[in-house]
C-alpha cells in the first residue's frame, strides 16, 4: 500500500466506476458475520429457518427485535443528520449514543446485553457456552457418582479396642454380577506383586 503512492501515474487510468464496484463488493461481503445485519434478517425470517445464534439461546426473540429496532433507529437518525445541513453536530450525536446505550440498562438485563452487545466474537461465545455446559454436566455426573458411592459404601465402626467390624458377605452368590472386592483383589497381578515385595522385605 505504501508503494502504491509511486504508481499514481498508472492508477489514474483505472475508471472510477471500477473502484466504486470494488468498494461496494467489499462492503457487501463484509456484512456477513456482523451481528446487527444478522439480527435485521431475523425480522423477516421464520423461527424454523433461524440459525443457531448464541444470543437466541439466552435472549427472548422479542427483546432481540427491540434491541435491533433501537440500533436501526439510531443509525437512520445519524444518517439523516449527516446528509442534512445539521451535519456539523454529527460528532455530538455520535457522542450521544453513549447515553442511549446507558439507557438500555433499564430495558435489558446485564446478561442479555452481554449477549446482544458484546465485543466477544460469536464463535468464542459458542465455545465458552459449550464449555460451561460440559462443566455443568460433568459436575452433575460427579455429584450423582458421589451420591451413589455414599449410598453403597461399607460402614466401618471403630471401637475403643480398635477392632474393625466389617459386615460379612454371604459365601453363596446367587447373582453372577455380584463381586466380592476382597476375593477379586487377591487375584489381581498388581496385588500379587505388592504382596511378593512385602514378603521379600
Amino acid at each position: 500500500m505504501g508503494c502504491s503512492v509511486f504508481f499514481t501515474s498508472v492508477l489514474k487510468f483505472i475508471p472510477m466506476p471500477v473502484l466504486y464496484g470494488i468498494f461496494l463488493y467489499m462492503g457487501v461481503s463484509s456484512l456477513r458475520g456482523i451481528q446487527f445485519f444478522d439480527r435485521l434478517k431475523l425480522f423477516w425470517m421464520l423461527v424454523k429457518h433461524q440459525r443457531d445464534f448464541i444470543y437466541l439461546r439466552h435472549v427472548p426473540l422479542r427483546k432481540v427485535h427491540f434491541f435491533t429496532a433501537i440500533q436501526l433507529t439510531c443509525l437512520v437518525l445519524l444518517w439523516t443528520i449527516k446528509v442534512s445541513r445539521a451535519a456539523i453536530i454529527f460528532p455530538m450525536m455520535v457522542l450521544a449514543l453513549i447515553f442511549v446505550r446507558k439507557a438500555m440498562d433499564f430495558c435489558f438485563s446485564k446478561r442479555e446485553l452481554s449477549f446482544l452487545d458484546d465485543l466477544m466474537p460469536e464463535r468464542k461465545k459458542k465455545l465458552d457456552d459449550a464449555r460451561n455446559e460440559a462443566g455443568e454436566e460433568e459436575e452433575e455426573s460427579r455429584r450423582v457418582m458421589e451420591a451413589a458411592a455414599a449410598a453403597s459404601s461399607v460402614q466401618l465402626h471403630v471401637g475403643k479396642t480398635s477392632d474393625v467390624d466389617i459386615p460379612k458377605q454371604s459365601s453363596d452368590r446367587t447373582d453372577p454380577s455380584e463381586i466380592i472386592i476382597l476375593d477379586e483383589m487377591s487375584q489381581m497381578t498388581v496385588w500379587k506383586a505388592l504382596t511378593l515385595k512385602t514378603e521379600t522385605l
